[in-house]
């Protein structure tokens, strides 16, 4: 058993080369081993499965093994949220378990690409209107990663497959190689890992210690009461 993880575990859905050779930078790039490892719906007991799904909540895990992919950092393929009931896109909110992880998040508009670099035990949000993918950007360390999101909406992964990955590639030399299927899009930003502060902050993690705290995530199906908190995860 993973040490950050007490309870059973569901099978994981498990992401293929073959699945992955769409959005990344050589497509023709080849590796017989699993990329990485899905652990969706989980819960340590049948009592807080029932609370999350009570509330369209469903928590899910993420394993990502080191591995460079012909010069370029293994990753997640990618997806944007579309919009709830009020027309605000859905948020997510992710937990580093273990390792290091990149976030790269780019808006619908390409109006801004930013890369949160994030450690065990830093918890980022992922705003309104964002597509998002997940690093490893180490050669040697395991990313483990905890995400709770809403069960009304499914993934968009169209747009990220259509353009062949994100607006950029990180590449093992640390270079952000564009996207040549984009067009013009700005350069990368970068920040640490934050979840807001003072009176703009979600709940700080473990992310599993929030179930059963309906007001730490309510958020996450309401987007649109908490625009003000929003406006500030991503500034420099």
């Amino acid at each position: 058993m993973m040490f950050w993880w007490d309870g059973e575990l569901p099978a994981p859905a498990v992401r293929s080369i073959d699945e992955m050779r769409p959005v990344l930078a050589d497509p023709s790039c080849e590796r017989e081993v699993p990329l990485y490892f899905m652990y969706r719906d989980c819960a340590k007991s049948d009592a807080d499965w029932r609370w999350l799904h009570g509330h369209q909540l469903r928590y899910d895990m993420t394993v990502i093994p080191p591995a460079e992919l012909c010069g370029e950092w293994v990753k997640t393929k990618g997806h944007y949220h579309p919009k709830n009931p009020a027309g605000v896109g859905y948020p997510e909110i992710y937990e580093v378990l273990e390792g290091e992880a990149h976030y790269l998040l780019q808006s619908r508009r390409l109006e801004d690409v930013v890369l949160i670099k994030a450690r065990a035990g830093d918890v980022v949000v992922i705003p309104p209107e964002y597509g998002h993918i997940s690093i490893n950007p180490t050669p040697d360390k395991t990313l483990a990663m905890a995400n709770i999101v809403s069960t009304a909406f499914g993934s968009e992964y169209g747009e990220y497959e259509a353009l062949h990955g994100a607006a950029y590639y990180e590449m093992c030399s640390g270079r952000m190689q564009k996207n040549e299927h984009y067009p013009d899009v700005p350069p990368v930003r970068y920040i640490d890992a934050k979840s807001g502060h003072g009176d703009h902050r979600f709940s700080r993690g473990p992310l599993y210690s929030l179930i059963g705290k309906r007001e730490d995530l309510a958020f996450l199906n309401t987007p649109e009461n908490y625009l003000p908190v929003f406006t500030v995860l991503l500034k420099d």
